[in-house]
């Protein structure tokens, strides 16, 4: 996964439209947020010479009328989908979740990894403008100002940007706070986009992906056409239209009545049903979704750690899975990363045992609690595996009343309110989770979990060049979640997407959260 440090600068390997849109003002869907490559290339699927021209219509669950174009905003998948048009990373994550070179070709440490140097690949803005060391600069020193409270402000958090200088254009000297073993990781974080210098406006956005900004209707439709200068190469594709709609229902049938050509985030029972439809062709994303409850441990009732551990006791994983994810699925050990580098994965699998759970339910005194769990239907199987949940707390003598709330709100809301809600995540290297969700400064930290030795342990991790070091550090810091941590995990699932029969040249392997992800350059019309 993460590499050892290159040599110096060396570079690394490579319905109508009417009546639809009026679907789309309750939509939302979660990307809570997603190490060394192999190679950034997903296969893709086997057809003739791609097609050139035409316009791609692309469905996904959005944000409703709040949706920004803002990509250090991004949040949703819908989110992601837009700033892959538009914008650019330094690195992406590649379908093994390790570094792909984008807009940054090179980078090495110096001797203590407290300075790297990177280097830029030529690349334009949509306006002509040259992709320069000075926008780099200027966007990380946005993302890391705190008044603006950006996610991706947690990975890049390591650089000091006030002493951070460019050397050249094209080259840039980045000063660390301390130590950093893997500046790459950083780099790839959820929502670092590159954008123009002085760049506030997001109405009429410019950046220097593979399309550019024609319209943007929010909760509704955004459009965007070939940017001929894309450093990649050309869009194979005229237009990109990306529609939002409010649930799975609506955007299988946007697909079966022929109004877009992808839709995003489909439900297990929808590719079962359409896997031999000639109308419809199933993609998946290995192991994109995980799926969980967040407890926040900050507050009553799991401030107690026995009621904590009770929880952790009475869920049916295999029933949760079976019922939930059916045969994408596999069970989780409330922990993140399942099958990636740094998972703890001989931690012993935790089973049902209602017997303990009930023990524990009593020794917390909560017997005659009533705990209220935040859910939304807009995302698929949210609503099914609380239900579910509920039923499994019932036999072991705890209540759990299920409130489905409004969904364009659903992760704003239920970062800081209540107190159990249901989690999903894409995927992303382990360290980014932890970075992103687990340390006191952390801005999505939806368990609210807080801890100065475990704060302790991960800037070990970070730090250090050693891989050793880190892969100690990390199997410390799960031990710790896992025995006291607020978020259950219960499974790990496939993302699931469906295609129109014309539409090729869409990656095969990618995860969510990495660079074949709701991408649509390389695809094709045929």
């Amino acid at each position: 996964m993460n590499p050892a440090p290159r040599s110096p600068m060396s570079p690394l390997p490579v319905l109508n439209r009417r009546s639809f849109l009026g679907l789309g003002a309750a939509a939302t869907g979660a990307v809570l947020l997603g190490a060394c490559s192999t190679g950034g290339d997903s296969t893709t699927a086997a057809t003739a010479a791609p097609r050139e021209g035409g316009r791609l219509r692309a469905v996904f669950a959005g944000g409703g009328a709040q949706e920004v174009l803002d990509p250090h905003k991004a949040n949703l998948y819908a989110d992601v989908a837009r700033s892959n048009a538009l914008y650019d990373k330094l690195v992406e994550y590649g379908d093994d979740l390790g570094p792909v070179p984008r807009l940054a070709i090179a980078w090495r440490p110096n001797v203590d990894a407290t300075t790297w140097t990177v280097g830029l690949r030529p690349a334009v803005f949509h306006d002509g403008r040259p992709v320069r060391a000075a926008d780099v600069l200027y966007s990380y020193q946005r993302i890391l100002d705190p008044k603006n409270a950006l996610r991706p402000r947690a990975s890049l958090e390591v650089i000091d940007i006030a002493r951070s200088r460019q050397l050249d254009d094209r080259s840039i000297e980045f000063v660390c706070a301390r130590p950093c073993g893997d500046l790459a990781n950083v780099l790839a974080a959820f929502g670092a986009y590159i954008i123009p210098e002085g760049a506030t406006d997001f109405t009429r956005p410019v950046g220097s992906g593979p399309f550019t900004f024609t319209s943007f209707e929010p909760g509704r439709s955004f459009v965007a056409a070939r940017f001929a200068d894309y450093w990649d190469g050309a869009p194979h594709v005229q237009e990109l239209e990306i529609l939002t709609a409010p649930d799975e229902t609506a955007r299988i049938n946007a697909l079966l009545g022929g109004q877009v050509e992808y839709a995003d985030d489909l439900g297990v029972t929808s590719a079962r049903t359409y896997e031999h439809d000639a109308r419809v062709q199933i993609l998946r994303s290995p192991r994109s979704a995980m799926s969980g409850f967040a407890m926040k441990v900050d507050r009553p009732p799991f401030d107690n750690l026995d009621l904590r551990r009770a929880m952790f006791a009475l869920v049916d994983r295999e029933e949760l899975v079976s019922t939930v994810l059916g045969s994408t699925g596999v069970v989780g050990n409330d922990l993140f990363g399942r099958d990636t580098k740094y998972y703890a994965a001989d931690l012993a699998q935790r089973h049902l045992d209602l017997e303990e759970a009930k023990a524990l339910i009593r020794k917390a005194g909560a017997q005659n609690t009533t705990i209220e769990l935040q859910t939304t239907s807009a995302t698929n199987g949210f609503v099914e595996a609380a239900n579910i949940l509920a039923e499994q707390a019932g036999r072991a003598g705890l209540k759990i009343d299920v409130k489905v709330g409004e969904g364009s709100t659903y992760w704003t809301r239920t970062l800081d309110e209540g107190v159990l809600s249901s989690f999903r995540s894409g995927a992303m290297p382990i360290e980014t989770h932890l970075a992103q969700r687990m340390l006191s400064t952390s801005s999505k930290n939806y368990t609210q979990w807080r801890r100065p030795d475990f704060d302790a342990l991960f800037a070990t991790a970070s730090e250090s060049t050693d891989d050793a070091v880190r892969a100690r550090a990390y199997q410390q810091m799960q031990a710790q979640l896992h025995s006291e941590g607020g978020l259950l995990v219960w499974g790990f699932s496939d993302g699931l997407h469906g295609l129109a029969p014309n539409l090729a040249g869409m990656a095969q392997n990618a995860p969510s959260n990495t660079l074949g992800y709701a991408r649509f350059d390389k695809a094709w019309l045929s």
